[in-house]
């Protein structure tokens, strides 16, 4: 999907994309149903009360009877509340329906989001998602909520009363019928502008929420640099020309509401003048005059109030259509329709077969190159190498966030290609460099290893850890609310959850990216001796920074530019690879340990 300033971006010229919302509705059709009779019910109270009008005039004071008019007067008092209760429940009906409508469309859109494979979001920025889910689908929730309440009734009004006047008076009609497409062109032309300035506006929000997403998450690296002023301007900037967006769709708007309230009420004006030179002639009563002069103000506030909401109608239906962008997305990678199963139990058996790989965002270069590998079930294989080598690649396809352009990934002798996505991550237990915390507790962020774990089993992975000693002096243990992306910890404590989230999956594969590099030199004896003894038994893959942390390794690959340049063990690589031996003469001082 392009991103929110991409020119090529499709753009709908109708309201096609509120259709969308249709599916939505279908499981409330009882409660739809019912609103729409409770809006039927007070719009025909509300059609009622002109006819008590005219008769309260024609016969109450014209045969000056106390009890005629009194009689007039309870019948329209009775169809005023009808028209209040029904009223209410309408206005709480729909809204209602709206806002239960817009939930379930918000929870649709985030869960189909949430499954997208990394390569969307090599194109997709985070704030640009963000502004979907919050700014357009309170568009969207307007329109069907108090908005769509309000339209209906004026549609119905709008309807109901233009009858009326024909039944009142065929000629007087006949004038605001060829008066009203005065009145509607302008408004059709006036609101696709209207639509198009709407969805700019949206793409100019969605900049500054993307910007303050980027900044407010790198906020200490923004400070240590003293970016605050460069990015505030930035940020101005980019706030500046969404309020420049919104003056101009405001114009248009306003100029829209201007030009409709003036033709409607100048036709109404217009229409009256008749029928009062119609009373003079005798050819109407006074009380049909009032017929119809309340019956023109509803078609006159009828048709205000639907040109109002077609500026809001045009703006939600953008909306719309940048979230069905969202909800109709394709991750690249799905599960196959029938997905072949992994043996269990879980061996741990890995196998590269000439994989070649480009990350969509850098076709030209390759990640890997014909990389081909056999881990055993159990074995104990260090990857390292120089940045870019491709040692990360390998985790990001064992994990199968991408496939392969080349070659297969075998995990007990399955293609994970075939299998379920989701059973193959099941299998694995990820320890990343950067370690990434939610804004939970401590108990809930260890809790993610295995969803259904529990109290007991949380702590004793903690415990293997190594963690569970500074989480139980944390002012409410392993309650305590570790902040957003775990801000209230070290980054020694965040790695060690991190490990304890792994220990409580307990998967038959691990994946450590350098998984002690955050850790002090106690801590790291301490998660080292409780890795050695999860990684017993398991098949474990290390990506190494610090070749130290894999001089015990049973085997060590070097790769370069995404290929195996030697495989061995420390001692034999040092004396048959030159790559390898230059990274441990850069680490460590004394070549004699190197050797």
């Amino acid at each position: 999907m392009p991103d929110a300033a991409t020119p090529d971006r499709p753009r709908s010229r109708s309201l096609k994309p509120l259709r969308a919302l249709l599916p939505y509705l279908e499981p409330y059709r009882g409660t739809l149903l019912l609103a729409l009779g409770a809006l039927l019910v007070a719009a025909a109270a509300m059609l009622a009360l002109p006819i008590a009008l005219r008769h309260l005039i024609d016969q109450g004071l014209a045969s000056r009877s106390t009890d005629t008019i009194n009689r007039y007067f309870v019948a329209f008092m009775a169809a005023a509340g009808v028209f209040g209760v029904f009223a209410a429940l309408r206005f709480y009906l729909v809204p209602w329906l709206g806002e239960r409508v817009v939930a379930d469309l918000r929870e649709a859109v985030y869960s189909r989001v949430i499954r997208m494979d990394p390569s969307f979001f090599e194109v997709t920025r985070i704030g640009e998602v963000l502004s979907r889910l919050t700014a357009d689908t309170t568009l969207v929730q307007s329109i069907a909520g108090v908005n769509l309440s309000i339209t209906l009734r004026s549609a119905i009004s709008l309807a109901g009363s233009l009858v009326m006047l024909a039944i009142t008076s065929v000629k007087l009609t006949a004038m605001i019928v060829v008066l009203v497409p005065v009145v509607i062109v302008p408004l059709i032309v006036l609101g696709r502008r209207v639509r198009r300035l709407s969805r700019a506006s949206q793409d100019r929000i969605a900049d500054t929420s993307g910007i303050a997403d980027e900044t407010l998450n790198a906020i200490q690296t923004v400070q240590a640099f003293t970016l605050e002023d460069v990015n505030a301007k930035r940020f101005g900037e980019a706030v500046e020309d969404s309020f420049a967006a919104a003056v101009r769709r405001t114009k248009t708007r306003s100029t829209l509401t201007a030009i409709a309230t003036m033709l409607v009420f100048g036709a109404i004006t217009f229409v009256l003048w008749m029928g009062a030179h119609a009373v003079v002639r005798g050819e109407m009563t006074g009380g049909q005059l009032g017929q119809f002069l309340l019956y023109a103000v509803y078609v006159a506030v009828a048709a205000a109030s639907l040109s109002e909401m077609w500026g809001e109608v045009q703006r939600a239906s953008g909306a719309m259509e940048r979230l069905i962008e969202l909800e109709r997305a394709t991750p690249a990678i799905v599960a196959p329709e029938r997905p072949v199963a992994l043996p269990v139990p879980g061996r741990g058996e890995i196998h590269f077969e000439c994989v070649t790989f480009r990350y969509p965002s850098r076709p030209e270069t390759a990640a890997l190159a014909d990389f081909d590998l056999a881990i055993r079930p159990g074995e104990t294989v260090a990857f390292v190498g120089p940045s870019g080598a491709g040692k990360s690649t390998t985790f990001q396809l064992l994990l199968r966030f991408y496939d392969p352009a080349r070659g297969r990934i075998l995990i007990d002798g399955v293609d994970i290609a075939t299998a379920d996505p989701a059973q193959v991550r099941q299998r694995i237990g990820l320890v990343p460099q950067d370690t990434v915390l939610f804004a939970a507790s401590a108990r809930e962020n260890i809790r993610y290893g295995r969803p259904g774990a529990s109290d007991e089993q949380v702590e004793a992975a903690a415990r293997a850890a190594a963690a569970d000693e500074f989480i139980r002096v944390l002012p409410e243990g392993y309650d305590t609310f570790l902040g957003e992306r775990g801000t209230r910890l070290s980054g020694g404590q965040r790695q060690r959850i991190a490990i304890a989230r792994a220990i409580l999956r307990d998967p038959p594969i691990l994946l450590l990216d350098e998984a002690t590099s955050a850790l002090d030199a106690e801590s790291e004896r301490l998660v080292q001796a409780a890795l050695e003894r999860l990684m017993h038994g398991r098949t474990t893959i290390v990506i190494a920074h610090r070749l130290a942390t894999v001089l015990e390794a049973a085997r060590i690959v070097v790769m370069d530019h995404g290929r195996i340049v030697a495989q061995g063990t420390h001692g034999e690589l040092v004396r048959t690879s030159e790559l390898y031996g230059r990274l441990a003469a850069l680490q460590f001082a004394d070549s004699a340990v190197a050797s």
